[in-house]
């Protein structure tokens, strides 16, 4: 097989913008210039490079996949992050959302749980990067503008919310009944809750199962 070309998947990305990101209401425009210019093959192993641009999840290894490109955009856009957010990813996975997210803002913290994902993820240029649960976040560093979960789980943990900066943001995917869901909630005065806004593929983060309830 001949290998692709910097052209081919600069082609790819343009493509991937214009027909799965534009169309489907990322609106953000340092967001899309970001996914214009991140090269999403360089975050998945060599062997998938061809097929970086799908809109599907792609393995990583070591049952970790990445998030299909849409699902990522979504929850960043809905973010809404600015030029000051202070921001944490969490699942930073190979680093493709830790770099997206720097296009959009100067400060950004990512999570990882798995050893090998944490050391690519890493060799992003200016991002923080923790290693660790993915459920605990990153406390040191709190509070966040906004918190990007690049997963589906099925419930947000308390640790997370109260890393966030009153007003500020957090999304996820939510698996709920075999459905996945993209969410936006909003820390305010009277606590915090999750709004659907679009069903959507996205791979399931480890760590994330609620807790049983105590019974007699």
């Amino acid at each position: 097989m001949t290998p692709f070309a910097a052209e081919d998947f600069a082609d790819q990305r343009a493509a991937m913008v214009a027909s799965q990101l534009r169309t489907n209401g990322v609106t953000d425009r340092a967001l899309l210039d970001g996914l214009a210019r991140v090269p999403r093959e360089s975050f998945v192993p060599q062997g998938r490079r061809a097929t970086a641009y799908i809109d599907r999840p792609l393995p990583l290894g070591g049952g970790r996949a990445l998030n299909p490109p849409l699902a990522t955009a979504l929850l960043l856009n809905e973010a809404r992050i600015g030029a000051d957010s202070r921001v944490l990813i969490v699942g930073a996975a190979s680093g493709y959302a830790l770099a997206l997210a720097t296009s959009v803002s100067s400060d950004v913290t990512g999570v990882e749980c798995d050893p090998a994902l944490a050391a690519q993820a890493r060799t992003v240029v200016g991002v923080r990067l923790v290693e660790g649960p993915l459920e605990i976040g990153a406390a040191a560093h709190a509070p966040y503008d906004a918190i990007v979960i690049d997963g589906a789980v099925d419930f947000v943990p308390e640790a997370l919310i109260a890393q966030l900066a009153t007003d500020g943001r957090l999304t996820t995917a939510i698996n709920e009944d075999g459905v996945v869901r993209l969410a936006v909630g909003r820390r305010g005065g009277t606590g915090f809750a999750l709004v659907s806004f679009i069903d959507a593929e996205a791979v399931t983060l480890p760590g994330f199962v609620r807790p049983r309830e105590f019974a007699f």
